[in-house]
């Protein structure tokens, strides 16, 4: 008998957690990004750094705050609005990459944003041709 009153009681906690985490999320910050990659296309060694804004939007019902935008190399800084961003509003993440003292080529690299919103992860992404200065 104790057995079935404590597995009762259980259940009934499990699904007042479920309720109210489900009442939360409707009142949670979303982040959507216009576009998460960028190509720079070709762009020379003798003027390596190029750089590139990503515009979002919060699209939720509570203020958007980026907790950190974290780049895969030393060679990309990403630089975000660090105010919360009010629903409906934009805000914006500039990220430069810098290919000085790296080989000419290909390259393609990620940015990893977090944020308070309902998917805490995005990651963002630019590529390009880093072409051997001409001597």
């Amino acid at each position: 008998m104790k057995k079935i009153l404590f597995m009762a009681l259980m259940l009934v906690c499990c699904m007042t957690v479920a309720v109210a985490q489900t009442a939360d999320r409707g009142k949670q910050a979303k982040i959507k990004f216009d576009k998460t990659t960028h190509n720079f296309g070709k762009f020379s060694e003798s003027s390596p750094k190029v750089s590139c804004v990503f515009t979002y939007t919060n699209i939720g019902e509570a203020p958007l705050i980026i907790n950190q935008a974290v780049a895969s190399c030393g060679c990309t800084v990403p630089e975000y609005t660090k105010s919360p961003v009010m629903p409906g509003q934009k805000g914006q993440i500039k990220v430069t990459y810098n290919g000085a003292g790296r080989f000419p080529g290909h390259f393609k690299k990620s940015i990893t944003i977090r944020t308070n919103g309902a998917v805490e992860m995005t990651r963002l992404y630019i590529e390009g041709d880093m072409e051997e200065a001409k001597k």
